[in-house]
């Protein structure tokens, strides 16, 4: 079975069996199915009455929704397919409501009960057959009615196509900016599908519903997803919310106003009576000063002088009621520098450290370090400890005293200070003091010294001296 929203023409799409009060369940991949679908909050609810409401709400394509009565007291619940009465012929839907709940939708959106038709019967497998089948052909007939449009010459836009269940009827769903004159294009419409045709024009709104898109703030379109009913928008809306009036940033994908302008207009209203008039004046000892702006979050308002209107000066709604009282009393208030405090600055703690420069370079490495030093091996042992331990004797290596050996060739090391070059001079080893040479000549073994009588100590040799009176 299919769900008969934007995608009913599957049928490897089916969430019409499911018996669930949410309706269908496949939101993400159903089209249009999370906005044509309601959630009945009383289906866990009995009624009490014994005689239970027969009307019926059955969505169709393109946000199209119409009011049945079971007049068969078929067993329905929300998702099953019926089909339903229709002239000519018949159609097929799927159940969005069921119970109580219709007749409230009934009063909201004003439906005559005396228009109301009646449902026939759940669908059958022939009935949907020929319902997806005629849905495939949507696509390829949207085609073919632009190439026709435009061949006449009719200023209008084919937006969407859709066939009746039983396709004995097409409505193509067209936008246009003036009256068009379309019985030419009925004609060929008529010669080209072979069927009834009906013409429905639509706004500019009802378009970029049925296409869709993605808005200035990233998300899915409002009516393509949830808004059913469209309110006037204007340019007053956008001036209560101190909103530069651009059509570029204010317009949406219908071109229109945004209906978004419309969701915090009430706040702004609220906050706005709070205010004083923006065309308040101020008459001051240095002359009258004019309101230029107004911030309604900050609860301030900028006033400038009329003679020189570059220096702005912002007050508090509070200040400039008392400030209204005393003109109002006939009293010159301060001049406006006078009257300015001065701004206490807001220390803020930047709690992510988005501006920190420094937030990706490690600190206190020279604390690390000491820290590495006093860390404890798998032996148990500090590192400090260990080196300690490297600095005495070792039983498995024999020692070098070639360190303890060197001192007797630097006997006087600054003798020849003033003929030797500077970088002989830093590379000059410092003698070491006398208790470590003791502690290595106290250290270092004879009986090894013995075992090796061929090895020779190496001595370092240095360039030849440079004689600077050659």
């Amino acid at each position: 079975m299919s769900c008969g929203c934007k995608t009913s023409g599957d049928s490897a799409h089916s969430c019409g069996p499911k018996k669930t009060a949410n309706g269908c369940e496949s939101v993400n991949t159903c089209g249009n199915s999370y906005k044509l679908s309601v959630f009945d909050w009383l289906s866990d609810i009995n009624n009490p009455a014994s005689n239970r409401c027969d009307l019926v709400e059955v969505r169709f394509k393109n946000d199209r929704k119409s009011f049945y009565k079971n007049v068969n007291n078929i067993p329905l619940h929300i998702g099953s397919v019926v089909t339903v009465e229709s002239s000519p012929g018949h159609d097929v839907g799927v159940v969005s409501l069921t119970g109580e709940l219709v007749k409230i939708q009934m009063k909201k959106k004003k439906f005559p009960e005396e228009s109301i038709l009646k449902i026939y019967r759940q669908a059958n497998q022939k009935d949907l057959e020929v319902w997806q089948e005629a849905r495939k052909k949507e696509d390829s007939v949207k085609i073919e009615a632009r190439k026709i449009a435009h061949r006449i010459g009719l200023e209008m836009k084919v937006t969407d196509v859709e066939y009746q269940g039983d396709s004995s009827k097409i409505t193509f769903y067209y936008t246009a900016d003036n009256r068009v004159d379309f019985r030419q294009l009925i004609k060929e419409y008529a010669g080209a599908f072979r069927t009834k045709i009906d013409m429905k024009q639509i706004g500019f709104r009802q378009e970029a519903a049925k296409v869709g898109g993605i808005g200035s703030c990233g998300r899915e379109l409002c009516c393509s997803t949830w808004l059913t009913d469209f309110r006037s928008v204007n340019t007053n809306v956008a001036r209560y919310q101190q909103l530069s009036i651009n059509p570029q940033k204010l317009a949406g994908q219908c071109g229109k106003l945004k209906c978004c302008l419309n969701y915090e207009l009430d706040s702004y209203l609220d906050a706005l009576s709070h205010f004083p008039s923006s065309s308040t004046t101020l008459d001051t000892e240095k002359g009258r000063a004019f309101c230029i702006k107004i911030d309604v979050f900050k609860k301030k308002m900028w006033f400038a002088y009329v003679d020189s209107s570059m220096a702005w000066y912002d007050f508090d709604i509070d200040l400039v009621k008392k400030l209204m009282a005393k003109n109002k009393r006939g009293e010159k208030i301060l001049p406006l520098e006078d009257l300015k405090q001065p701004d206490t600055p807001i220390q803020t703690i930047d709690l992510i450290q988005e501006n920190n420069m420094d937030r990706f370079e490690k600190k206190n490495r020279g604390n690390n370090r000491n820290r590495n030093q006093n860390r404890p091996n798998n032996n148990g042992q500090s590192q400090g400890g260990q080196q300690g331990q490297n600095q005495g004797p070792k039983k498995n290596r024999p020692e070098r005293t070639e360190r303890s050996e060197r001192p007797e060739r630097f006997e006087n090391p600054n003798a020849n200070a003033g003929n030797q070059p500077r970088q002989q001079q830093k590379q000059q080893p410092k003698p070491q003091p006398k208790a470590q040479t003791e502690k290595t000549d106290a250290s270092s073994d004879p009986e090894k010294k013995q075992q090796n009588p061929n090895k020779k100590n190496f001595k370092k040799k240095y360039p030849p001296k440079k004689d600077k009176n050659a």
